[in-house]
């Protein structure tokens, strides 16, 4: 049974605070992204020119071209087109006037010193830095150095230290333009799958494998796109352009790449036919919006959601007719307010990526009996070899009961009738699920009513397996799997794509990363404050990879403290707190049937850490068929069942610290040595990092890797029962992944690691079990 749950009620707000300080000098970035985008292309170079560069003779032709603002993405109030880090950069753009305004004037954002020029004359000399644009009137004088018909504006800006932005425009001061959408940084990367996409075969795949029905119908490919002022919530009479869903507004697969502001609103338009049958329900369903979103059918609203993380479904029959129907879907994304958003910012930098808004995953329509299987709850247990199983119904099931047939490929092995909503079933010989042997029975799933007629029926799995924790012969905390000792070794896997962002490429693209991980010797993956598609979970049931979970995290965060004693948590209100436990029950919800996941982790690093032990004392009770990480290398408090040490580049943990001696002592995070692949780096021009520094060669590359491989089996000898390593891919500015972020290199094969992560699979000095 899935009790305790987290009950609450979510209502959607279609409107929400938000004031915007207005001067009559500064403008805020929420006022400046509107409708008419000023040209913002110029030539530029970071080697002083020739004299005469300011004039508007001046042959730039030489010079490089790029996108506006210039600087570095992590400069407060910037929008960086182009990255530039040198101290020194010359900038040329031509503008055309239909008249000379009069009161014309700079709109500019810099820092540090920067003249202006237009037509080779000089008009501004500023010091200092700013935060955000500023509008600076242009005098009578300065005026007259501006003409009707083409102008030249030239600029020069010198960083001291620190971040560095330049970016100008002339306007008119009385009707002041707005600037183009903020982009995304537009990486030329591509994956294979990505650069296979069509709106054709973008996500065909059925997206919810535990409940599967035959017929269904895929809405993804190109639908309309708009942006608006978040305070309009009319439909739009005109669009924008195509998008292809599932990708975001701001991916390259997407096909758009513009990053949505807080406030603005998203709208998606589409036609869909549909042939509804007799008797039946509709329900139109969406695997993940990021972030609130309400969704109208023919003109009728049919339901609104807040999360942007997890599945839901309207019920649609009563706005849903025969033939063409229009699907008109308003999102907001306030990415960095109190919402659960990951590793997404507004300006990525570091260990911080590129927002994603919008939808994300798989669009899909079913249409059910008028009482249909809603949810399936699926448990097992490894020691008799049962799998029980509850079931949720919508409509009217008074008089209906369960039948459920587990097949062992293909052949039956059992069936049971059940009255109730429950159902228990004993497999003889059961065959057990584990990474070795990801042995899986396959479900046929009825419910009939009072004559035995099939109401409703669905097809699902289950790996029958045990989750639990054991001490050795010296009190150390093991991880068990089927009441057998498991060192838990994997990666730390964010799940991030060059080209998709946050979503896959393909469904073939997102198997490859966890076929590769399995080739490579790791028994499992830390899923890094990301819920995958449900598939994923499917592929690793499948191919034997247990799974770490994490919460995605947002929100306020306390100081980091680490494992020390007396940590604090940081505040946050009823209302927060009550949507990030709804949405981590909806992670729960829908990933809890997947034998793969073996631990949840509500926290990491202190990142949004607040109330520490009622949710670790929930999650515990949520779900006592798992481990529990309260907090991933984050503040550590005694709940759960793990304590967890994030260092690096090399793994370490406090084995002799009696504090932990009650806990499973992991370390939740080490390594990130990076190498940079020339050709396969997401910006050449930014800073690209790995912890410990950059090693000069791939030998030393190896020798680093390797090393941290020893450290950390050492701390195994001495009681550490799991290793995590710093990551799958790399990922933007990070290089620390064994893979290139386009998954096209391999910096260490995969045959290669498997031979170099057998030792930390050799029995301990001190086998488990044993006596002193």
């Amino acid at each position: 049974m899935k009790t305790p749950r987290y009950h609450l009620h979510t209502v959607f707000a279609s409107t929400r605070i938000c004031v915007w300080t207005l001067t009559l000098a500064v403008l805020s970035l929420g006022q400046l992204h509107a409708a008419d985008p000023l040209t913002n292309t110029w030539k530029f170079t970071t080697d002083r020119p020739d004299v005469g560069w300011q004039k508007a003779a001046f042959d730039d032709s030489s010079w490089q071209e790029g996108e506006g603002g210039f600087g570095t993405h992590s400069t407060p109030g910037s929008r960086v087109g182009t990255t530039w880090k040198t101290g020194d950069i010359w900038l040329r753009k031509s503008f055309k006037l239909d008249q000379v305004p009069q009161s014309p004037a700079l709109l500019l954002h810099h820092d540090d010193e920067t003249e202006v020029f237009i037509n080779g004359s000089p008009v501004a000399e500023l010091t200092g830095w700013q935060t955000s644009y500023t509008t600076v009137p242009l005098d009578k004088n300065q005026r007259e150095s501006l003409k009707q018909g083409e102008n030249v504006l030239a600029v020069h800006c010198h960083q001291d230290a620190g971040g560095q932005y330049i970016d100008v425009h002339v306007i008119d001061a009385e009707n002041p333009p707005t600037l183009p959408p903020l982009s995304p940084f537009k990486s030329k990367l591509i994956t294979q799958w990505g650069s296979e996409l069509t709106p054709e075969n973008a996500w065909t795949e059925y997206p919810r494998p535990q409940l599967v029905r035959e017929n269904w119908t895929n809405l993804n490919g190109k639908w309309d796109y708009t942006v608006t002022p978040e305070k309009q919530f009319k439909t739009p009479d005109t669009w924008d352009g195509e998008i292809l869903v599932p990708f975001c507004l701001e991916s390259r697969l997407g096909g758009v790449q513009r990053m949505l502001d807080p406030t603005e609103a998203l709208w998606y338009h589409r036609e869909f036919d549909i042939a509804i049958e007799k008797g039946k329900r509709t329900l139109l369903n969406f695997e993940a919006v990021d972030y609130r979103c309400e969704v109208f059918i023919n003109e009728t609203s049919v339901g609104a959601h807040q999360g942007g993380n997890t599945p839901f479904a309207f019920d649609i029959t009563d706005a849903v007719k025969n033939g063409v129907n229009t699907m008109v879907v308003r999102v907001e994304d306030d990415t960095e307010a109190a919402q659960l958003r990951g590793k997404q910012v507004i300006s990525p930098g570091g260990i911080m990526y590129t927002q994603v808004s919008g939808i994300w995953q798989t669009v899909w329509l079913e249409q059910v009996s008028p009482t249909y299987l809603s949810d399936l709850s699926i448990s097992t247990n490894a020691a008799d070899g049962t799998i029980s199983i509850a079931c949720e119904t919508a409509g009217d099931a008074t008089n209906t009961k369960l039948r459920v047939v587990v097949k062992d490929e293909g052949s039956k092995v059992a069936e049971i009738e059940s009255a109730s909503n429950e159902a228990s079933v004993t497999i003889p010989n059961a065959k057990l699920w584990s990474p070795d042997s990801p042995h899986l029975y396959s479900l046929e799933v009825e419910l009939l009513d009072a004559s035995n007629n099939i109401v409703d029926q669905a097809e699902s799995y289950a790996g029958i397996r045990s989750v639990g924790k054991a001490q050795d012969a010296d009190g150390n905390w093991r991880m068990t799997l089927n009441g057998k000792p498991i060192f838990h070794w994997g990666p730390l896997d964010q799940g991030w794509w060059p080209d998709g962002l946050l979503t896959p490429p393909s469904d073939e693209g997102m198997l490859f990363d966890i076929e590769w991980l399995k080739a490579a010797g790791f028994n499992m993956i830390r899923k890094h404050i990301k819920v995958e598609p449900r598939r994923y979970y499917y592929h690793c049931d499948r191919l034997g990879m247990m799974v770490w979970q994490d919460q995605v995290s947002g929100g306020k965060t306390p100081p980091w403290t680490h494992l020390e004693p007396n940590p604090t948590d940081a505040d946050w209100s009823d209302a927060n707190h009550d949507q990030f436990m709804l949405e981590f029950e909806w992670m729960i919800d829908t990933l809890e049937n997947h034998p793969s996941i073996v631990v949840w982790g509500p926290f990491n690093e202190a990142w949004g850490q607040h109330r520490t032990m009622e949710t670790g004392q929930w999650t515990v009770e949520r779900d006592p068929s798992r481990l529990v990480n309260i907090a991933s290398g984050g503040n550590f408090w005694p709940v759960g069942d793990i304590a967890d040490q994030h260092a690096y580049p090399n793994p370490f943990f406090p084995v002799e610290d009696g504090r932990f001696d009650n806990f499973i002592q992991v370390v939740g995070e080490f390594g990130g040595h990076g190498y940079p692949v020339e050709g396969h780096l997401w910006d050449a021009e930014r800073d690209n990092w790995g912890y410990g520094g950059l090693p000069k060669t791939m030998a030393e590359y190896r020798d680093r890797y390797q090393t941290s491989l020893n450290i950390l089996n050492e701390l195994r000898h001495k009681g550490v029962a799991a290793g995590v390593y710093t990551q799958t891919t790399d990922v933007e500015g990070e290089i620390n992944g064994l893979m290139t972020y386009d998954r096209k290199v391999e910096k260490i094969p995969p045959s290669e690691l498997k031979q170099m992560h057998r030792k930390l699979f050799t029995p301990i000095s001190r086998p488990i079990g044993t006596d002193q």
